[in-house]
């Protein structure tokens, strides 16, 4: 065992929600730590493409962007966080900008597209590879600043103690005023225990959830699981890769065996994805060269300039495994992709015990049920910049 390590605020995950913490906590003077189960690189939120939702358009609003997040959840989102997320948004997307992020532009103004269950259009974007480009300018400042970093170091243990925390990370013992848990879902292990494909990083095992819910940690939603309604079917090196919803976006369609339209493609996520497999189960799907169930995505009907800008990541991965996305529409099919539900969090992001927060995939509430697209990396800033203000403040009170 490491020598024992003290610090204001011990944030466990790197991905854009810890990072985020991370960050924040750093600018409000806390001695901050952040532990991860592998490198700093290694998490979901480098793998997220699609983009970030913040309400920038003329016909659009915070108060519109909640309600479509109130009726993507069925109406099982919590309010209050949701409002929280939504009117924190723009704000939110120039920090970003601050630390370097440079999202898409038609001139003046954002280049914004329409994703599913939304009511305008509101998805900022770095070509398709948004989450990436998040995450590396969170990384870029944490490691310039004054934190420290504990990689290959996955939490075992965390123990209340009178004044703080005492958590077991790999080989080091760390004492913490707070700690904030941003380690994110569970999909991995659940889709490996299915014998299904998932979209995450295999380091998604959900181990701090649990830990957290032994210790006292109120939740809700845990069985609410998303599935990705664009994973990829064939070929087989594309099984698991999540198509960019964003292809729907800019004029994709799903079709069927016969090539005929069979449900709103700009629908809500868990909509679209259960009129797939109920599509496949009325024998009207399509069947992969391995046997998997799949039906069309007609991506020839993107502009070729709308798809050169905007999903350039995923024309390279298809064209390196032989098939060209503007001449020939790709099979699919749901994958497991988040874990909807989570702790419980109060708008500052501490859960139901005093000094631990929570945010990014592993808090709940915030997308109810069902989630939209575009909001995870929204919820990763607007929360984790929360829950680092707030355990920096704990740390000192």
């Amino acid at each position: 065992m490491a020598a024992s390590c003290d610090f204001d605020v011990l944030v466990v995950g790197s991905g854009a929600s810890g990072l985020a913490a991370a960050v924040s906590a750093l600018a409000a003077g806390a001695r901050v730590a952040v532990a991860t189960k592998g490198s700093l690189q290694a998490n979901n939120s480098s793998k997220a493409q699609g983009g970030i939702q913040a309400a920038f358009g003329p016909d659009d609003s915070p108060e519109r962007h909640a309600e479509d997040v109130w009726r993507s959840s069925h109406e099982t989102a919590d309010r209050q966080l949701v409002e929280v997320l939504t009117s924190e948004a723009p704000s939110a997307i120039h920090w970003l900008e601050e630390l370097g992020v440079e999202f898409a532009r038609d001139g003046d103004r954002y280049r914004l597209a329409r994703c599913g269950g939304a009511s305008a259009a509101r998805l900022l974007q770095v070509g398709d590879r948004t989450g990436l480009a998040i995450t590396r300018a969170l990384r870029q400042v944490f490691e310039a600043g004054p934190g420290t970093a504990f990689e290959n170091a996955p939490l075992h243990s965390l123990e209340p103690l009178e004044n703080g925390w005492r958590a077991r990370c790999g080989e080091h013992e760390i004492s913490a005023a707070t700690v904030v848990l941003a380690a994110g879902g569970r999909c991995y292990a659940e889709a490996r225990e299915r014998g299904e494909l998932s979209t995450n990083h295999p380091n998604a095992t959900g181990e701090v959830t649990a830990l957290a819910v032994e210790l006292g940690a109120q939740s809700r939603d845990l069985d609410a699981l998303q599935y990705h309604p664009n994973g990829g079917a064939w070929p087989s090196g594309m099984q698991g890769y999540s198509i960019p919803e964003t292809t729907r976006s800019y004029g994709a369609v799903l079709l069927n065996i016969d090539r005929e339209e069979f449900t709103d493609s700009l629908g809500p996520r868990d909509v679209v994805a259960q009129a797939i497999v109920d599509e496949v189960a009325n024998g009207k799907g399509v069947e992969t060269p391995d046997g998997r169930p799949a039906v069309y995505l007609d991506t020839t009907r993107i502009p070729t300039a709308d798809a050169e800008r905007s999903l350039p990541y995923m024309l390279r991965r298809y064209r390196q495994a032989g098939i060209d996305p503007l001449t020939e529409a790709l099979l699919t099919y749901p994958v497991l992709h988040y874990q909807n539900g989570g702790l419980v969090i109060d708008p500052d992001a501490q859960t139901s015990i005093e000094g631990l927060f929570a945010c990014g995939e592993i808090a709940g509430g915030t997308h109810g049920r069902n989630r939209m697209m575009g909001n995870s990396l929204l919820e990763c800033v607007v929360y984790g910049r929360r829950a680092g203000r707030a355990a920096a403040v704990g740390a000192r009170g």
